[in-house]
């Protein structure tokens, strides 16, 4: 029997996910569109389905076809300053359907903005359109190292009113039952992926950092239920076979790189290509360790603190004492931060940070430009140039580490 690998069921789950919300909603089950790391796991509680429109619009821009949505949104007058995310949503709203597939239409609406504040107009935008109500659950940033105790007892109160208000959306008693066993399988799909993702610590890593942007997708929709456990446990078990080969996902590692950022998502090829070329693996990146979330079950207390805490939440200290953390993890040589257009709470400190982070640990940075769907901001050969840029200082680092011994 051919075992299953995880590249190819991250695709089968992933249409199926799809697939099944929309029978799901033809049968009369309530579904919610949500921000990527808001607390499905209330919503799992009363069985509601849960729909990612940031991931659908990744996968637009995948499929080449986020061009159009956004031309459509631009058209109605939404700025190309915009966060790109939402620009291809609210034009697929209006077109209807897209290259991704058609996604079932909302009963409500779930906006968490420890992301971004572009996600509060964007959601608020949608709740007019569609006419559907809107949860909205307003993390404080984090000015202070440590989340404080104000903080805590803020998102606690607005946790205990989502319970509130998704009893009367869906005219039921809140299910607590269900509630402690979403939030067991959210610590449980946290933990998975983050033991998948310490592989990355290993010479030579035995896996390609790019395919973590795409298992990511489920760590996003599927927090909280049985298939993420199921698909987890999947990866973090072939990763480890290969591990204990001593098997490396290139045959010769020269380059150990850290990736800060979204990717982009219209021309993954490019930076597949600038890495593998040059021998170089994406043994870590920021962006997805955004999703290691354990928290102590039946406790929204660390509950809360979990889902205020992620570094993209964070101030400028915590992310410099993050990224020193992921370097010494993971043995990086180098870092590529992208400088994304639409994601203005993730970049805009990337220079300082860059400039800070080559200061303190002497790797090299580079800064490139670009944008997670919108191609008008990427110039390929650009990209390339700047890449190049990183390997030779590396390789300046590492003779001069040489001839000083």
């Amino acid at each position: 029997m051919t075992k299953v690998l995880a590249k190819d069921a991250v695709k089968t789950i992933q249409a199926e996910y799809y697939a099944n919300a929309l029978e799901a909603k033809e049968r009369g089950q309530l579904v919610a569109w949500v921000t990527s790391i808001a607390p499905r796991e209330f919503l799992e509680a009363m069985d509601i389905i849960t729909i990612y429109p940031e991931n659908h619009a990744a996968a637009i821009a995948a499929k080449k076809n986020s061009m159009e949505m956004m031309a459509i949104a631009e058209s109605m007058g939404y700025s190309t300053d915009i966060c790109s995310y939402a620009r291809t949503n609210l034009g697929y709203v209006e077109a209807g359907d897209c290259a991704a597939g058609k996604l079932p239409v909302p009963d409500l609406l779930v906006c968490c903005n420890n992301i971004c504040n572009t996600v509060t107009k964007w959601y608020e935008i949608l709740s007019r359109r569609l006419n559907v109500p809107l949860i909205m659950i307003d993390m404080p940033f984090s000015h202070e190292n440590e989340i404080n105790d104000r903080a805590i007892d803020y998102m606690v109160g607005q946790f205990k009113h989502m319970i509130s208000q998704l009893e009367q959306i869906t005219g039921k008693p809140f299910n607590y039952e269900r509630f402690q066993e979403s939030m067991e399988l959210s610590n449980q799909a946290s933990l998975l992926w983050k033991e998948a993702a310490d592989f990355g610590s290993m010479h030579p890593c035995p896996f390609n950092g790019i395919d973590f942007f795409n298992y990511m997708a489920l760590i996003v929709c599927m927090r909280g239920n049985e298939k993420a456990v199921e698909f987890f446990t999947l990866l973090r078990d072939e990763i480890a076979e290969k591990a204990a080969r001593g098997e490396g996902y290139l045959e010769n590692e020269k380059y150990r790189i850290l990736w800060d950022g979204i990717p982009f998502w219209f021309n993954l090829r490019a930076m597949f290509r600038s890495l593998k070329n040059y021998d170089a693996c994406m043994v870590g990146s920021t962006y997805p360790d955004n999703w290691v979330l354990p928290y102590d079950v039946n406790d929204l207390r660390s509950m809360a603190k979990a889902y205020t805490s992620i570094f993209i939440n964070r101030n400028f200290d915590y992310r410099v004492k993050n990224m020193m953390r992921l370097i010494d993890k993971y043995d990086v040589d180098g870092v590529i931060f992208h400088s994304n257009r639409s994601c203005k709470a993730q970049d805009f400190a990337q220079y300082a940070m860059s400039r800070k982070i080559t200061e303190l640990t002497g790797v090299p940075t580079v800064v490139v430009d670009g944008d997670q769907n919108d191609p008008r901001a990427f110039s390929e050969a650009q990209y390339e140039t700047r890449v190049q840029a990183l390997y030779e200082m590396i390789d300046q680092r590492k003779a001069a580490a040489s001839a000083g011994r």
